[in-house]
């Protein structure tokens, strides 16, 4: 009988791939135009594996968002760094996933596949700042604030998205981490207003 962590690894491993192909199709043609058939043939993963861990397409865009996120989470530097610096510390990979991707050629996406994914990505993002927060123990009322935890996460979201899209139409495009620091001076200021400096 296999124990848990061979099941887990097979589950991360099959994760994993699912991310990839459904990634690697993204760059390639519509997200729109994406069915699941294509997911399981690139990735080599059979129907009933896939609703197995994933309910349709967009739970699996969504899932692989999350990971990329969360990638960076438990690193030490992470705990010894100022709330709001704490919640704006998913900029930077991302950015820097981006640029990666542009340099390699993929630049070719349309301004329309990049907003369902960015859409995508911003409804994440509202989840996870709005999770870090209340790890936090940020209260809007407590703190005499009256800006609420949703809509500061909604904020923050809109905002990296904001400078994404900005980023991504630009003819020259900065290096990641001038973006990552264009984004923070856009963001930080409403952080450092309910956190503190």
């Amino acid at each position: 009988m296999p124990d848990g962590r061979s099941k887990d690894r097979r589950v991360q491993r099959t994760q994993g791939l699912l991310h990839g192909a459904l990634a690697s199709l993204i760059h390639e043609k519509s997200y729109d135009a994406i069915v699941v058939k294509e997911i399981l043939a690139r990735a080599n993963v059979g129907r009933s594996t896939f609703y197995t861990h994933f309910r349709d397409k967009d739970e699996l865009l969504d899932s692989g968002i999350r990971d990329m996120l969360r990638a960076g989470e438990s690193a030490p530097s992470v705990r010894s760094m100022g709330a709001a610096t704490r919640v704006l510390r998913f900029s930077l990979p991302i950015f820097e996933h981006i640029e990666r991707h542009r340099s390699g050629g993929d630049s070719s996406a349309s301004a329309r596949q990049q907003a369902v994914v960015h859409e995508h990505l911003e409804r994440v993002l509202v989840e996870l700042i709005g999770d870090d927060l209340r790890r936090m123990g940020y209260r809007a009322r407590e703190r005499g604030r009256d800006v609420p935890r949703d809509l500061l996460a909604r904020h923050v979201a809109s905002t990296f998205v904001l400078v994404l899209n900005w980023w991504a139409q630009s003819e020259e495009p900065l290096p990641a981490s001038e973006v990552h620091d264009l984004f923070r001076a856009l963001a930080l200021p409403a952080l450092t207003e309910v956190f503190g400096p």
